[in-house]
């Protein structure tokens, strides 16, 4: 995704390289606060020898200490602790290690969580009746499927299945359709988490790429961009050549390749890191930037279930 943003209200342009599980929604940046260890806007160049990195670890940390102060005024209240339920199907290792972390978050944060797991045969009624009963049990605040599913599973009918109002994921049809419309809904976490990490200085007007946009055509709106978000699963797709002197580049792809100096697999993002950051303004890495964040905000969902299901 490439976005320009002037430092007042104005249009912004977004191009965003999407891939299946990629459920990135975009509408309007809120952009109006800076972090509290930057000085500089990330849409102000200035100065420098390279980017600055911008800790999405840091911004977690902040995010924790302001959910865990919600999720002890809802327990001091007298209020059950909100809790989130994960369903894991199949031992696929990434998926183990998501909800891991997820669990972990939720953990330190004060928030109460249990995961059940499914082989990776289940039937699709079986998975089906399994969310209807955590829908309909009251101790569960916040209730999310983790994707991806074995192929004999529709994967809609499934994220369809939750209920809307404890879709801490936000993939339901009825918080993407109110999302789209600009009503109050469950964000996706990987967006908000976007959002959060970026918003700073005004509206946004969307346009949209995917990975097979021929590369001369991305490379025009890239380089046009102050801000630059990659979110399409391919490895170095974003080169020094396509930013734009100073821009904000935010890389929210997880690849995982086979390093050809050590022969070790290990993480990169959509962005050559190296080679962007002399170039940008300020960057995030991979790992240690959206990631943490998007972690932060399912749990901040997981606490805005709890406290929705205290209005009905």
């Amino acid at each position: 995704m490439a976005a320009s943003i002037s430092p007042l209200r104005s249009s912004v342009r977004i191009c965003l390289p999407l891939t299946a599980h990629y459920h990135c929604c975009l509408a309007k940046l809120r952009i109006h606060k800076k972090y509290d260890s930057q000085r500089r806007h990330l849409n102000q160049s200035a100065t420098r020898h390279a980017a600055v990195v911008i800790s999405g670890t840091e911004l977690a940390r902040q995010l924790h200490r302001e959910i865990q102060r919600d999720v002890e005024e809802l327990v001091a209240q007298g209020n059950m602790r909100p809790h989130l339920g994960v369903v894991l199907v199949g031992d696929d290792p990434a998926s183990r290690t998501y909800v891991r972390n997820k669990t972990r978050a939720a953990n330190i944060l004060g928030i109460s969580s249990d995961t059940v797991v499914r082989p990776s045969s289940v039937s699709q009624e079986e998975l089906l009746e399994l969310i209807d009963r955590m829908n309909r049990d009251w101790r569960v605040s916040g209730l999310l499927v983790q994707l991806p599913l074995p192929e004999h599973i529709n994967e809609r009918a499934v994220c369809n299945a939750i209920a809307p109002e404890k879709d801490v994921d936000g993939f339901h049809i009825v918080n993407i359709g109110k999302l789209c419309l600009d009503q109050r809904s469950m964000i996706p976490a990987t967006p908000a988490a976007v959002w959060e990490m970026i918003r700073r200085a005004g509206d946004a007007t969307v346009t949209i790429a995917h990975r097979c946009t021929p590369r001369e055509r991305l490379k025009e709106l890239t380089s046009l961009a102050d801000i630059i978000i990659a979110a399409a699963g391919v490895p170095g797709l974003i080169t020094a050549d396509m930013v734009k002197e100073g821009a904000a580049v935010i890389d929210v792809g997880i690849n995982r390749i086979q390093d050809p100096k050590t022969g070790k697999v290990r993480l990169v993002g959509d962005v050559d890191f190296e080679g962007v950051k002399e170039k940008a303004g300020f960057i995030t890495p991979v790992p240690g930037g959206v990631g943490p964040v998007t972690v932060a905000m399912l749990m901040k969902n997981t606490v805005t279930a709890a406290r929705n299901a205290l209005m009905h």
